[in-house]
């Protein structure tokens, strides 16, 4: 005997032929249900911003749900208001994820370790954050069964390249949308002007006005500007412009000077020897250095840039912690370090400088390369003081257990163990390879002026060699 009974998820009705049968066959139903909306959910990385607050509306446009992933790196954000936002706009979801100790417990020490700079000159405040933010996003969509991520990097730049890197290596079925690279998105919105006239009429409030059309990414890290006027090159950033740091001339009459602790390379601790503040909690530490950096006007650049996609951009940044450790960080490190041994890691640290900077934190060789500058970091243990003022970081002095420095060995009024005379002969040798080459320069230019060789490059002729037979017996025809 069957029944008709109602599946409450469908509204529809259907065929009961046992209570066994109806209740497996509701639950597929609803797992088939389930599994539809996944399909069509995307989980969008969200800052609250101008780009991410319009990208929500338009993927809700699209027929998407929602869910939002707002990761706090210590950005200056009201999150509540971030999450009040996202529901008025329309999210099915919003996830916020504190990550301030996760990105400068695995990243930022990453990079003080590494002594992490691209091009010689960035700090890379952007490149450490995306990959920490990257894989939350990652997580939550592999947690919530989604099978797309979103973001609202532009098709010209970097992030683009290292969220989804990160997200295709931390989950390798998942799908992008990435609206800045799709036509239909961006013929629509042709730039920055486009979106404020979308926002205006869909009432999303953004922070950003054409007055001051920057385009900023702010972390615990660092704060970087682009776009508005800064993409004249000759223009000069406007003071106003800055967050995280006084201008430097300006800043305060009185330095401040700290004592900096290391343990493998890692600081562990940061003492004001002036008025005896501390700080040992990872957050609290960078948190004061951002704090005495900015006060002193310290870690601003203007820079070019070469970005991984092939283009040139100009960049402002303000990375005031960041600097005080990396400066007081390769003093230890010379101070604790092999020669060789340093050498070599400015190799791996160019390496890694670039693999951060082009989004491939999660590819093997980063992994190989982070082992390796690991290593190199086990004895960087030691203390450094230094003096922070007028934009400077002044080194005073520094002390560690594993020093290499050898007092009595290098002083100038103790002979020590050093044997003076055994110089000449470590000159000697290292001069042979000099001598050769003078002497080869001296008959090349002999053999010239006798005959009468111009001194063009592009007009030399070869030195005709010594013999007239080859190695084979052959005579050796001299077509000078």
């Amino acid at each position: 005997m069957s029944a008709v009974a109602t599946d409450y998820l469908t509204g529809s009705e259907c065929e009961l032929h046992h209570p066994a049968s109806y209740k497996m066959a509701t639950q597929a139903k609803r797992q088939r249900t389930v599994s539809e909306t996944m399909k069509n959910t995307v989980v969008l990385a969200y800052s609250g911003g101008l780009d991410t607050s319009c990208i929500l509306v338009w993927l809700k446009e699209q027929g998407f749900e929602v869910i939002c992933y707002l990761a706090d790196v210590g950005q200056e954000e009201d999150f509540q208001l971030a999450k009040e936002k996202a529901f008025k706009l329309g999210a099915k979801d919003m996830v916020i994820e504190d990550l301030r100790k996760t990105f400068i417990e695995e990243y930022i020490w990453m990079a003080v370790k590494a002594g992490a700079l691209y091009e010689d000159r960035y700090m890379m405040g952007t490149s450490f954050a995306r990959p920490c933010i990257a894989r939350g996003l990652a997580n939550l969509a592999k947690e919530r069964g989604a099978h797309y991520v979103a973001h609202g990097a532009t098709g010209k730049g970097n992030d683009q390249i290292r969220f989804e890197l990160t997200c295709y290596a931390l989950l390798p079925s998942i799908k992008v949308v990435a609206p800045w690279r799709m036509p239909e998105f961006f013929k629509r919105f042709q730039g920055r002007t486009d979106l404020l006239d979308y926002a205006d009429k869909n009432d999303i409030p953004v922070p950003v006005t054409p007055s001051m059309p920057y385009s900023m990414d702010a972390n615990i890290m660092h704060i970087s500007y682009e776009s508005g006027d800064l993409e004249n090159p000759r223009n000069p950033p406007k003071e106003a412009m800055f967050t995280m740091t006084k201008d430097p001339s300006e800043s305060n009459d009185v330095a401040d000077e700290l004592k900096i602790d290391y343990e493998a390379g890692i600081p562990i601790k940061v003492t004001n020897t002036i008025d005896g503040t501390t700080f040992t909690d990872s957050l609290e530490m960078f948190s004061y250095l951002n704090k005495i950096g900015g006060k002193h006007g310290v870690g601003r650049i203007d820079i070019v840039e070469n970005r991984f996609i092939g283009m040139k951009s100009r960049g402002v940044y303000e990375t005031p912690g960041a600097t005080i450790l990396y400066q007081t960080h390769m003093d230890i490190e010379a101070f604790t370090m092999d020669k060789e041994v340093r050498r070599l890691k400015r190799g791996l640290t160019d390496a890694f400088s670039t693999q951060v900077y082009n989004g491939f934190w999660y590819s093997p060789e980063c992994d190989f390369v982070r082992h390796c500058l690991d290593k190199s970091q086990e004895r960087i243990d030691g203390v450094v003081w230094c003096k922070i003022f007028r934009g400077n970081v002044y080194i005073l002095g520094r002390d560690s257990p594993y020093s290499l420095y050898n007092e009595e060995l290098v002083s100038m009024d103790v002979q020590g163990d050093y044997d003076p005379t055994d110089a000449a002969g470590f000159i000697k040798i290292n001069a042979l390879r000099l001598q050769e080459h003078a002497r080869l320069r001296r008959e090349y230019t002999k053999t010239n002026l006798e005959q009468k060789v111009p001194a063009s490059p592009l007009m030399r002729k070869k030195i005709a060699p010594k013999s007239d037979v080859a190695p084979n017996g052959k005579p050796i025809e001299n077509h000078a």
